[in-house]
């Protein structure tokens, strides 16, 4: 027979239990409470050069659509804002953060102007990544329909946490001619000191980022709704990916695992915050372990201290399996861009962390064309460039502390 636990014993295991939580909690928040004071102090010596490596605008055709990518922001600010000011009938702008600062206010009056003169304008935001903007700043034109996802929502209390993500998306879609999407937010910073990417499209394929904004907004119950629109042509070369967490969809974590798959030559990563799951992660050593060459590019130092470090959990199995890591330094590497055999791209809102993958409305261009794919290399070869590699001898040398951190932080990966 088994023996019978008393009541004392049990309360007694559950205090302790309750205690070590306790305990355990204490020391991780302590922990992040030191990482953050010690960014605060590194970042006043840290070197930000605006002279990064610009890898410059690329044009191209894929299909029947033209594409460029954008590698810069001002380059990139210069196309909206004339592609919205050439607006005749319809804009549809979606972003995560609008800074109140000049850029800001650019894109704030470009969007009134072209109400005035009639153009259906619709807008999406989020809520929670623009508290510390001045709500004030959000008041449009009257004729603008606005959404601002809410910071707060009834369904977080009724569904499960993955249906309750954030707008993490970056989109543009003029006269449902010439579309946008990529890693750019909307402010100064992005301008001259970030490095990201982001493609514009003109032609057929336009309409799987229209139907990538349409689909969130009527989704989650905007007014006016926007008509459903069929495709001109449906192209199979470029496709938009979207995570819709109000319907516990999450294709771009597949077409990530598809590709790394499929890889026989190459796969090279460039995301700004890299904290992949367990299955990725498998895949990509798993790649490397059967001849892949597989590259990351990562920031040196992030705008996020806790990203950094969980994703630093991750360098000793990479390094181990002939991964190599390469850390982009001088300015903050925002892009969310693969390229794999010289034959598939994406380029997109989602990093390869749980909360674009799992969590937040995101929207990803899956690209299956050489010379995009060129394209893409020759950035990846230009960025590489101003990284440092990382060796395995290098991690191995580091504080003692930083491992011991770093397990100690291991639970919260799934919450970024």
């Amino acid at each position: 027979m088994l023996p019978v636990i008393s009541g004392p014993f049990v309360a007694v295991a559950r205090k302790s239990a309750a205690r070590l939580l306790l305990a355990f909690l204490g020391v991780q928040a302590a922990v992040i409470g030191g990482l953050v004071l010690f960014d605060a102090l590194k970042h006043r010596r840290r070197t930000r050069r605006p002279d990064f490596p610009h890898p410059g605008v690329f044009d191209g055709n894929v299909a029947d659509s033209a594409v460029t990518i954008y590698t810069y922001g001002e380059d990139l600010y210069a196309a909206m804002l004339a592609a919205i000011r050439g607006a005749r009938t319809r804009v549809f702008l979606g972003t995560f953060i609008w800074k109140s600062d000049a850029t800001g206010r650019r894109f704030r009056e470009a969007l009134a102007d072209a109400a005035e003169r009639g153009v259906e304008v619709f807008v999406v935001y989020d809520g929670f990544a623009n508290l510390v903007v001045p709500r004030a700043f959000y008041r449009f034109h009257p004729n603008i329909h606005v959404y601002r996802f809410p910071v707060l929502r009834p369904s977080r209390l009724f569904t499960p946490l993955r249906s309750t993500g954030l707008d993490h998306r970056k989109l543009l879609v003029v006269d449902d001619e010439t579309g946008f999407v990529g890693g750019y937010n909307i402010g100064d910073v992005y301008a001259t000191e970030w490095r990201d990417t982001h493609v514009r499209i003109n032609g057929p394929a336009v309409w799987d980022l229209r139907q990538a904004f349409v689909g969130v907004w009527n989704t989650v119950g905007a007014v006016p709704e926007i008509s459903y629109d069929p495709p001109r042509a449906w192209d199979p070369h470029i496709r938009a990916v979207n995570n819709i967490p109000a319907h516990l969809v999450y294709p771009i974590r597949g077409i990530y695992l598809d590709a790394i798959n499929r890889a026989r030559h190459h796969i090279y990563i460039t995301t700004a915050y890299f904290i992949p799951d367990k299955q990725i992660l498998r895949a990509l050593l798993a790649a490397s372990a059967r001849g892949v060459d597989v590259r990351l590019i990562l920031p040196e130092d992030s705008n996020h201290v806790l990203a950094d470090w969980l994703s630093r959990g991750f360098y000793t199995s990479l390094l181990r399996e002939g991964v190599t890591v390469l850390l982009y330094r001088h300015a903050m590497i925002h892009a969310k861009t693969a390229t794999v055999d010289g034959l598939w791209s994406t380029v997109g809102t989602a990093n390869i962390d749980r909360l674009s993958l799992t969590g937040n409305y995101e929207t990803n261009l899956e690209i299956h064309d050489e010379a995009f794919a060129a394209d893409m290399e020759r950035i990846f070869g230009i960025d590489s460039a101003n990284c440092r590699v990382l060796t395995l001898s290098e991690w191995k040398e580091r504080h003692v502390a930083a491992p011991v951190s770093e397990t100690i932080l291991v639970p919260l990966r799934p919450f970024l």
